[in-house]
């Protein structure tokens, strides 16, 4: 069993020194293969709606961008940038501190349920997943898979014990386990359990059972801002 170097002997009090993970060549290039695939077909079959999608987006603000890049941390500490359609105001980043404060969930994480930051197509587009699309693109460069955690911000990496840090030990995804057991009404720690069990027994039946339930997140789930 091969585990990687990116996590640490030393972990916090009371957690387990790291969870069974073993890299699986041929599952690995199966998943790699579904990627493509799925990243191809999605952006083709959805090319209609990223149209309706921008056009929505720049009625509401002209001189906006129609998508946000933002650094996020992949596999092994890798930053890269991740696409979205924009759902804010353009100056969001700069405003966040002043909200930080209230902060709706607990850990290295920020989500605030009625962000005054976000624009009137962005509460539509964020309850029905639809911003999370442009992620198809990371995908089809490898820096994003349709399943697996969710990549963190630089800042909250650096709030993560070593046991959290193990997030980082498979490539990213546009959904996960944490998306489909409750998204944003979980809680941080309840987040990195998941996406640990989903690493430590991830397989293509899991892969595929998660993301046909993430579908139905498309038309709308309660837990989604």
């Amino acid at each position: 069993m091969a585990e990687s170097s990116y996590v640490s002997s030393s972990v916090a009090q009371h957690k387990p020194q790291s969870i069974v993970f073993e890299e699986k060549k041929a599952y690995a290039i199966v998943k790699r293969g579904i990627d493509i695939f799925g990243a191809i077909f999605g952006l083709i079959c959805l090319s209609w709606l990223f149209l309706i999608v921008a056009i929505l987006i720049k009625i509401e603000d002209p001189k906006g961008p129609v998508f946000f890049k933002q650094i996020r941390v992949g596999k092994n500490g890798k930053e890269f940038y991740m696409f979205k359609f924009r759902s804010m105001v353009t100056d969001a980043e700069k405003r966040l501190k002043d909200l930080l404060k209230f902060n709706e969930i607990e850990g290295a994480m920020f989500k605030l349920k009625d962000d005054p930051r976000v624009t009137k197509i962005g509460k539509f587009i964020r309850k029905t997943s639809i911003d999370e699309l442009p992620q198809l693109w990371n995908v089809l460069k490898g820096d994003m898979s349709l399943v697996g955690p969710r990549p963190p911000l630089p800042r909250e990496v650096k709030e993560y014990t070593n046991y959290d840090k193990q997030r980082l030990l498979v490539t990213p995804g546009c959904t996960g386990l944490w998306q489909v057991s409750g998204r944003n009404s979980l809680g941080f720690h309840k987040m990195v359990e998941l996406d640990l069990q989903y690493i430590s027994n991830r397989c293509l039946y899991i892969d595929i059972k998660i993301i046909l339930k993430t579908v139905f997140l498309l038309f709308g789930s309660k837990n989604a801002f």
